[in-house]
């Protein structure tokens, strides 16, 4: 951002007509916890500290060693949680509207925001309700896709209810695409406003290739290496990544399949790919290097809100082939910064995948222009609309 923009905010910001505001948080993830609604929430929330807002943030504590912090403009109030079946490192927070209820009769916010639909998301929503509190919610998660996968899948269309009832009770929901608020207005979700997530691009830069990184990977610069970054579970249609690995092995041109990440998916993984390498959790800056210094990044997922990991891997110069939805929809230029294979037909993308590596250049070309197609989702400007939608939720709320 330029200065003349950055002091543009700050006068805006200091302006009698917009006073800092007293933003409740309610979150049922948050940093060291690693995935993408923690990631982007943390950078958002910390943007808005920036901007003098003041910040209450209500989560489950994560274990007995969690104290929360506690400094100027921000505050933390934790509560119990149960871990989530399959993800013990993650949890869901208890239903604790009375405690809520409590604590903001004592120290009132203009404005509670829910990132989270679980049970401490929903009691947050109750509670404001006693207290005629403004409410904003996020949706970032596509539960309702996610059940199929698990077995579940006849509880798709409760969970679509739930979801429906819980966000059109509060004045804004903010959802990260275009298609996603078409789809969602089609089940009849209310109040929608379209947020991007942003990107660190100081971090999640193609600076970060490392040829010490490729070296571990025993790659080198003839060997393609083929990236996918996220959690290892079933819903994320890892199947295709194995696939379109194998197809591209029978090339004779040496590959490299690296998975960053970890998940009840990676016993199956390690079984049908036994020479990819495994790199688990990863730091940021893990990520970041590896990002940068693979050749392809497969992201063949098709139940993403978002896709925070698009948007990381083309800020690290590295192009990516995914499918024509959410965030690739928005962000891939196809042939240019990257492919998108269009519906949701597994066979198209493992042959564009081998079209695209057969052509010498292709990815190098495509490389040029990765790191320059997203230098607009920055995330002072996406701190800039949230800010807005907050000052828009507060005036709604003063005229019902």
């Amino acid at each position: 951002m330029d200065s003349l923009h950055a002091a543009r905010i700050l006068v805006e910001h200091f302006e009698p007509d917009n006073p800092p505001l007293r933003i409740a948080v309610v979150t049922e993830t948050w940093p060291p916890e690693v995935n993408g609604v923690a990631l982007t929430l943390s950078k958002l929330i910390h943007q808005l500290s920036q901007r003098q807002h003041t910040i209450q943030l209500i989560r489950p504590r994560q274990d007995k060693h969690d104290m929360g912090s506690e400094q100027a403009g921000w505050s933390e109030i934790l509560l119990k949680g149960l871990p989530i079946p399959r993800y013990p490192q993650l949890k869901l927070g208890f239903p604790s509207k009375k405690s809520l209820v409590r604590a903001w009769s004592l120290k009132r916010p203009d404005l509670v925001h829910i990132a989270t639909e679980g049970p401490l998301g929903w009691s947050a929503l109750q509670a404001a309700r006693v207290l005629r509190l403004p409410v904003t919610s996020d949706f970032r998660t596509n539960f309702h896709s996610y059940s199929k996968h698990y077995g579940i899948g006849w509880l798709s269309k409760p969970i679509v209810a739930y979801l429906r009832k819980f966000h059109n009770r509060t004045l804004c929901t903010m959802v990260p695409t275009n298609a996603l608020k078409t789809q969602l207005q089609a089940s009849g979700f209310d109040n929608l406003r379209v947020v991007a997530r942003g990107v660190d691009t100081q971090l999640f830069h193609p600076g970060q290739r490392s040829q010490s990184q490729r070296a571990q990977w025993q790659a080198d610069e003839d060997t393609l290496v083929l990236l996918s970054v996220g959690r290892l579970a079933a819903e994320k249609n890892l199947q295709l990544i194995v696939n379109t690995y194998q197809v591209l092995q029978q090339n004779k041109r040496r590959i490299q399949l690296v998975f960053a990440g970890d998940g009840p998916y990676r016993t199956q993984l390690q079984a049908e790919c036994p020479d990819a390498i495994f790199m688990g959790m990863c730091s940021h800056a893990e990520l970041a290097t590896a990002y940068a210094s693979a050749d392809l990044f497969l992201f063949p997922s098709l139940t993403e809100t978002f896709g925070n990991v698009t948007l990381e891997a083309l800020a690290c110069g590295t192009p990516v082939l995914a499918f024509d939805c959410a965030a690739a929809s928005e962000l891939i230029e196809d042939a240019k910064n990257g492919w998108l294979v269009q519906g949701e037909d597994a066979q198209r993308y493992v042959l564009k995948a081998l079209e695209i590596t057969q052509k010498p250049g292709v990815l190098r070309a495509a490389r040029a222009h990765t790191h320059s197609s997203i230098r607009q989702w920055d995330w002072q400007e996406i701190a800039t609309q949230v800010e807005s939608i907050f000052r828009d939720a507060l005036l709604r709320n003063s005229k019902i």
